[in-house]
């Protein structure tokens, strides 16, 4: 419970105090967790023995020393991987965590998981709907001996309705939930968003709800309660002014590019050489867009006054302008519409996007010394807290890094560890 946290490096930030028992893999629930440790919270990430995490497998690309230096402490022997490399994918949303090999399909696996959660303020699972219980390891089975637990169950349709059994994956949820009818060009394929929104927007919510129901246990009696996410909830959510729109107006919406369907202009742009993107969001925008392009002829247009008309007349509007944009260099345009004060940028690569010195100044590049895999990077939080900041305070984990040690600290002795690889609960 609160100031309880078993972290022996002692965690800092708001959560700090707080044990996480994250029971999830791959992306959404690790999100989650991930979230949760940069605010301070102690995280332990149990894995099945052998392949880990899914993710862990998800190469190349992968972290790797290749220059034979010393690496970071592991707190067991034998905790890495033969080639000591880290798949990217993994290191993206597992800092701050520390890792234990725990299989719950065993029954002795699943009696380590229930002390663990005995003492855990929050736990969070992504497994198919009803498997915990089958486990014993439901809300149920483990609130009854930790009623202050916040149990957090992701899943692909929730834990009700006709569709809850069917499997879910981040194309599917965007495709269903409708993001995929509205992402892409006008006549083109149906288009994936670039990451998995699906799972990223799930695990978002889920951190959200595990917040609010922690606050609303210190306010209230101490008690705790289950939060259930589902991926399509979050997908029917997210669709926010899309939906409305066509709740206003009963046309759903189509494929626009980059287009707003009620902002004009606010799109791409083709130049000479590249493209520019351009936000008009507001109609005191539109005179000093007009100055910037040298077009008085467009400000002089009554069509393109406001922005209603423009957007009613956004064909027209948009082959003036594509003319103009094409006429320029992309620092052309960018340059012109900065000196005047309207939002634009270049369209750029990630490469460029972590070498912004505003990125750098808001620390959202962060590193850490992997054991085996030496150096590796990834994004910082975006959470920005004056009093009590998040911090990465942990490499993402090897796999098993910390099966002993956690397992001490929870009061299992050498006689115990011994036991529970016998039993196969553990690795050896």
């Amino acid at each position: 419970m609160v100031g309880e946290a078993r972290d022996p490096e002692g965690d800092v930030g708001p959560l700090d105090g707080l044990t996480v028992l994250d029971l999830s893999r791959v992306l959404v629930g690790p999100f989650c967790t991930m979230q949760l440790g940069d605010l301070g919270a102690a995280v332990i990430k149990v894995e099945r023995p052998g392949p880990g995490d899914q993710t862990r497998t998800w190469v190349p690309p992968a972290f790797s020393r290749g220059d034979g230096g010393e690496g970071g402490g592991s707190d067991d022997e034998g905790a890495e991987s033969d080639d000591g490399a880290e798949s990217a994918y993994y290191v993206s949303v597992n800092r701050n965590k520390r890792s234990i090999q725990l299989d719950l399909t065993t029954e002795a696996g699943r009696a380590v998981a229930r002390d663990l959660a005995r003492e855990a303020d929050v736990l969070v699972e992504n497994f198919r709907v009803g498997k915990t219980e089958e486990w014993g390891l439901g809300y149920g089975d483990l609130a009854d001996e930790n009623p202050g637990l916040v149990y957090c169950a992701i899943s692909g349709y929730g834990e009700w309705g006709p569709d809850r059994d069917e499997p879910a994956y981040d194309i599917t949820m965007q495709a269903r939930g409708g993001f995929m009818s509205f992402t892409g060009v006008e006549g083109g394929p149906p288009v994936r968003i670039g990451v998995a929104l699906a799972d990223i927007g799930a695990g978002m919510y889920a951190t959200q709800a595990i917040l609010a129901a922690l606050l609303e246990r210190e306010l209230g009696d101490g008690r705790g309660q289950k939060v259930d996410v589902s991926l399509l909830d979050g997908q029917a959510a997210w669709t926010s002014y899309m939906a409305t729109n066509y709740f206003a107006s009963g046309e759903p919406p189509g494929r626009m590019g980059s287009k707003h369907p009620n902002i004009v202009p606010y799109r791409a742009f083709e130049t000479a050489d590249d493209y520019v993107v351009v936000a008009c969001s507001s109609d005191r925008f539109w005179p000093p867009l007009c100055e910037a392009l040298d077009r008085p002829d467009l400000l002089a247009d009554e069509r393109f006054e406001e922005n209603e008309g423009r957007v009613r007349n956004r064909e027209e509007l948009d082959r003036e302008l594509e003319e103009t944009f094409a006429a320029m260099t992309t620092d052309e345009a960018v340059e012109r519409l900065a000196d005047h004060d309207v939002p634009a940028s270049r369209v750029r690569d990630v490469s460029e996007v972590f070498a912004d010195p505003q990125i750098e100044a808001r620390g959202m590049l962060e590193a850490a010394e992997h054991p085996t895999a030496g150096t590796v990077r990834f994004p910082g939080s975006p959470m920005h807290l004056s009093r009590t900041p998040t911090t990465v305070r942990r490499h993402p984990p090897a796999l098993g890094e910390h099966t002993e040690s956690v397992l001490r600290e929870y009061g299992y002795g050498d006689d115990d560890i011994d036991e529970l690889r016998e039993r196969g609960a553990i690795s050896e």
